[in-house]
């Protein structure tokens, strides 16, 4: 996708990897397709709440730690860091609500696209997908001359959509993703002129794991367990190294 000027959009799974299974076509086909990658992120701080995890890690992803670590300091927006670069999230989060602000980024609740609570509804993620588009400057197959905004994030949190909790929320959520990825490719065939200008990023996260969780996860598997075949996925990139020097607390 986007082989001209693109803007981007970038649905943001927050905890949901695990919990993605076979089942889950429209995932698999857009990773058989797509660059792929493991991204490490530091370690945890000691009693670290589900709220300030998701803050910290999202801070990672836009390598605005500083930002997250000094909540009382003035700090470049984004689009003062990217060259006027316009970006918003579409995020039920309070605290990804209140922390993107701050990066200056334009916030939207998900109840703000739809006009009422979100659902699992067939149709919420044709609008989200529209409505996520449109942000873009992207409609009925055109590409605006200008645009709202150049990057988007969608951010879907485990069991934040809905009024339960369990398995069975979050494994909904991952069934939403994959509607979402479904909808937007299907709208951005390659070659067509939405296909030509949309830089779509898929990014799932583990959220908080333990040990109890298994040893099938990449994140827990030591550089001496793994399959030789697969030792040049290992996570080695910007986040291992800070001012030059090795970091020892990445997992």
């Amino acid at each position: 996708m986007a082989d001209k000027a693109s803007r981007g959009l970038v649905i943001y799974g927050d905890g949901l990897a695990s919990f993605i299974n076979p089942s889950h076509a429209h995932l698999h086909s857009l990773a058989s397709k797509a660059f792929c990658g493991f991204l490490t992120l530091p370690n945890a701080p000691p009693s670290e709440s589900e709220d300030e995890r998701i803050v910290r890690e999202f801070a990672n992803l836009l390598d605005a730690c500083e930002a997250y670590q000094n909540v009382s300091t003035s700090i470049p927006t984004i689009s003062e860091r990217f060259m006027g670069m316009k970006a918003a999230i579409i995020t039920n989060n309070p605290g990804l609500k209140s922390f993107g602000g701050k990066l200056g980024l334009t916030v939207f609740p998900f109840n703000d696209l739809k006009g009422n609570e979100f659902s699992l509804s067939g149709s919420s993620t044709d609008f989200v997908t529209f409505e996520s588009l449109k942000l873009l400057g992207f409609q009925e197959g055109k590409t605006l001359e200008t645009s709202q905004f150049d990057l988007v994030f969608v951010h879907v949190g485990a069991g934040e959509r809905v009024n339960a909790e369990g398995h069975k929320t979050i494994a909904n959520d991952v069934e939403y993703i994959d509607a979402l990825v479904d909808g937007i490719m299907r709208i951005a065939q390659p070659g067509s002129e939405i296909g030509s200008r949309l830089h779509l990023s898929l990014v799932m996260s583990y959220g908080y794991v333990t040990e109890g969780d298994g040893r099938d996860l990449s994140i827990l598997t030591s550089k001496d367990e793994m399959d030789p075949a697969l030792s040049k996925l290992f996570p080695l990139q910007s986040y291992t190294m800070k001012g030059e020097k090795l970091r020892n607390n990445v997992r």
